[in-house]
Protein backbone atom coordinates (compact mmCIF):
# COMPACT_ATOMS: atom_id res chain seq x y z
CA UNK A 1 0.00 0.00 0.00
CA UNK A 2 1.26 3.45 -0.90
CA UNK A 3 0.18 6.31 1.37
CA UNK A 4 0.24 9.92 0.23
CA UNK A 5 0.66 11.92 3.44
CA UNK A 6 0.46 15.66 3.95
CA UNK A 7 -0.05 18.37 6.50
CA UNK A 8 -2.84 20.77 5.55
CA UNK A 9 -0.71 23.81 6.29
CA UNK A 10 2.00 25.87 4.64
CA UNK A 11 4.04 26.23 7.85
CA UNK A 12 7.67 25.21 7.46
CA UNK A 13 7.70 24.23 11.16
CA UNK A 14 4.41 22.36 11.09
CA UNK A 15 3.61 20.15 14.05
CA UNK A 16 1.01 18.50 11.83
CA UNK A 17 3.68 17.54 9.30
CA UNK A 18 5.62 15.90 12.13
CA UNK A 19 2.49 14.07 13.26
CA UNK A 20 1.45 12.85 9.79
CA UNK A 21 4.99 11.71 8.96
CA UNK A 22 5.17 9.70 12.18
CA UNK A 23 1.63 8.33 11.82
CA UNK A 24 1.92 7.26 8.18
CA UNK A 25 5.08 5.33 8.95
CA UNK A 26 3.18 3.34 11.61
CA UNK A 27 1.02 1.65 8.96
CA UNK A 28 2.20 -1.91 8.63
CA UNK A 29 3.44 -2.85 5.17
CA UNK A 30 3.01 0.64 3.71
CA UNK A 31 5.31 2.85 1.71
CA UNK A 32 4.92 6.53 2.45
CA UNK A 33 5.34 9.63 0.34
CA UNK A 34 5.08 12.84 2.36
CA UNK A 35 4.22 15.82 0.20
CA UNK A 36 4.31 19.54 0.99
CA UNK A 37 1.40 21.72 -0.08
CA UNK A 38 3.87 24.59 -0.58
CA UNK A 39 4.88 22.76 -3.77
CA UNK A 40 1.36 23.44 -5.08
CA UNK A 41 0.95 27.10 -4.12
CA UNK A 42 -1.65 28.91 -6.23
CA UNK A 43 -3.18 32.39 -6.39
CA UNK A 44 -6.23 32.94 -4.23
CA UNK A 45 -9.17 31.16 -5.86
CA UNK A 46 -12.02 33.13 -7.37
CA UNK A 47 -14.28 32.55 -10.35
CA UNK A 48 -12.69 35.58 -12.01
CA UNK A 49 -9.20 34.10 -11.65
CA UNK A 50 -10.45 30.76 -12.86
CA UNK A 51 -11.91 32.41 -15.97
CA UNK A 52 -8.55 34.05 -16.61
CA UNK A 53 -6.23 31.16 -15.66
CA UNK A 54 -8.30 28.11 -16.48
CA UNK A 55 -7.31 24.98 -14.57
CA UNK A 56 -3.82 25.56 -13.14
CA UNK A 57 -1.22 22.86 -13.73
CA UNK A 58 -0.36 22.78 -10.02
CA UNK A 59 -3.96 21.95 -9.09
CA UNK A 60 -3.92 19.13 -11.64
CA UNK A 61 -0.55 17.96 -10.29
CA UNK A 62 -1.97 17.88 -6.74
CA UNK A 63 -5.01 15.92 -7.93
CA UNK A 64 -2.74 13.49 -9.77
CA UNK A 65 -0.48 13.10 -6.72
CA UNK A 66 -3.45 12.22 -4.50
CA UNK A 67 -4.53 9.70 -7.12
CA UNK A 68 -1.08 8.08 -7.23
CA UNK A 69 -1.48 6.43 -3.84
CA UNK A 70 -3.69 3.73 -2.42
CA UNK A 71 -4.54 5.81 0.64
CA UNK A 72 -4.34 9.41 1.81
CA UNK A 73 -3.40 10.64 5.26
CA UNK A 74 -3.87 14.30 6.14
CA UNK A 75 -3.08 16.10 9.38
CA UNK A 76 -4.93 19.39 9.76
CA UNK A 77 -3.70 22.54 11.41
CA UNK A 78 -6.54 24.64 12.74
CA UNK A 79 -6.81 28.36 12.08
CA UNK A 80 -9.66 29.98 13.99
CA UNK A 81 -11.55 26.69 14.14
CA UNK A 82 -11.22 25.90 10.43
CA UNK A 83 -8.85 24.94 7.62
CA UNK A 84 -5.71 26.92 6.94
CA UNK A 85 -6.11 29.37 4.06
CA UNK A 86 -3.31 27.61 2.15
CA UNK A 87 -5.01 24.20 2.24
CA UNK A 88 -8.51 25.54 1.58
CA UNK A 89 -7.26 27.45 -1.45
CA UNK A 90 -5.47 24.42 -2.91
CA UNK A 91 -8.52 22.27 -2.21
CA UNK A 92 -10.84 24.79 -3.90
CA UNK A 93 -8.72 24.90 -7.06
CA UNK A 94 -8.42 21.10 -7.12
CA UNK A 95 -12.15 20.61 -6.69
CA UNK A 96 -12.69 22.66 -9.86
CA UNK A 97 -10.71 20.04 -11.78
CA UNK A 98 -12.72 17.20 -10.28
CA UNK A 99 -15.16 17.31 -7.34
CA UNK A 100 -13.99 13.81 -6.42
CA UNK A 101 -10.75 15.25 -5.04
CA UNK A 102 -10.01 12.16 -2.92
CA UNK A 103 -10.77 9.70 -5.74
CA UNK A 104 -12.38 7.05 -3.53
CA UNK A 105 -9.14 6.58 -1.58
CA UNK A 106 -9.11 5.22 1.94
CA UNK A 107 -8.26 8.05 4.31
CA UNK A 108 -7.01 8.64 7.82
CA UNK A 109 -7.53 12.19 9.08
CA UNK A 110 -5.47 13.61 11.89
CA UNK A 111 -5.13 16.95 13.66
CA UNK A 112 -3.02 18.50 16.37
CA UNK A 113 -2.53 21.82 18.07
CA UNK A 114 -0.43 23.17 20.94
CA UNK A 115 -3.57 23.47 23.06
CA UNK A 116 -5.82 20.89 24.70
CA UNK A 117 -8.43 21.02 21.92
CA UNK A 118 -6.18 19.16 19.49
CA UNK A 119 -7.72 20.97 16.47
CA UNK A 120 -10.87 18.90 16.85
CA UNK A 121 -13.08 21.53 15.15
CA UNK A 122 -11.26 21.33 11.82
CA UNK A 123 -10.91 17.56 12.15
CA UNK A 124 -14.68 17.20 12.56
CA UNK A 125 -15.29 19.44 9.57
CA UNK A 126 -12.80 17.52 7.40
CA UNK A 127 -14.19 14.15 8.47
CA UNK A 128 -17.77 15.20 7.77
CA UNK A 129 -17.00 16.70 4.36
CA UNK A 130 -14.54 14.12 2.95
CA UNK A 131 -17.24 11.70 1.74
CA UNK A 132 -18.76 14.47 -0.39
CA UNK A 133 -15.41 14.67 -2.18
CA UNK A 134 -15.12 10.89 -2.62
CA UNK A 135 -13.02 10.19 0.47
CA UNK A 136 -13.45 6.92 2.37
CA UNK A 137 -12.58 7.95 5.93
CA UNK A 138 -11.42 4.89 7.87
CA UNK A 139 -10.45 6.73 11.05
CA UNK A 140 -9.64 10.01 12.75
CA UNK A 141 -7.25 10.97 15.53
CA UNK A 142 -6.67 14.21 17.40
CA UNK A 143 -3.46 14.81 19.34
CA UNK A 144 -4.02 17.47 22.02
CA UNK A 145 -1.25 19.54 23.58
CA UNK A 146 1.29 18.60 20.92
CA UNK A 147 4.37 19.83 22.78
CA UNK A 148 3.42 17.84 25.90
CA UNK A 149 2.51 14.64 24.04
CA UNK A 150 5.02 14.47 21.18
CA UNK A 151 8.75 13.97 21.65
CA UNK A 152 10.22 16.11 18.90
CA UNK A 153 13.72 14.67 19.38
CA UNK A 154 12.52 11.09 18.97
CA UNK A 155 9.82 12.04 16.45
CA UNK A 156 7.03 10.13 18.20
CA UNK A 157 4.17 10.37 20.67
CA UNK A 158 5.45 9.98 24.21
CA UNK A 159 2.12 9.12 25.87
CA UNK A 160 1.51 5.36 25.69
CA UNK A 161 -2.29 5.60 25.60
CA UNK A 162 -2.28 8.16 22.79
CA UNK A 163 0.41 6.25 20.89
CA UNK A 164 -1.67 3.06 21.05
CA UNK A 165 -4.80 4.90 19.93
CA UNK A 166 -2.96 6.40 16.95
CA UNK A 167 -1.46 3.04 15.97
CA UNK A 168 -4.91 1.41 15.99
CA UNK A 169 -6.41 4.30 14.04
CA UNK A 170 -3.86 4.39 11.22
CA UNK A 171 -3.82 0.60 10.83
CA UNK A 172 -7.52 0.70 9.96
CA UNK A 173 -6.16 1.30 6.46
CA UNK A 174 -5.20 -2.38 6.42
CA UNK A 175 -8.73 -3.59 7.08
Amino acid sequence: MKIIALAATSSSKSINKQLVTYAANLVEGATVEVIDINDYELPLFSEDREAKLGKPELAQAFFDKLGSGDAIMISYAEHNGSYTAAFKNLFDWTSRINMKVYQNKKMILLASSPGPGGAQSVLASASNSAPYFDGDVKGTFSLPSFYDNFDMQAGKINDDELATALYKTVNQLNQ
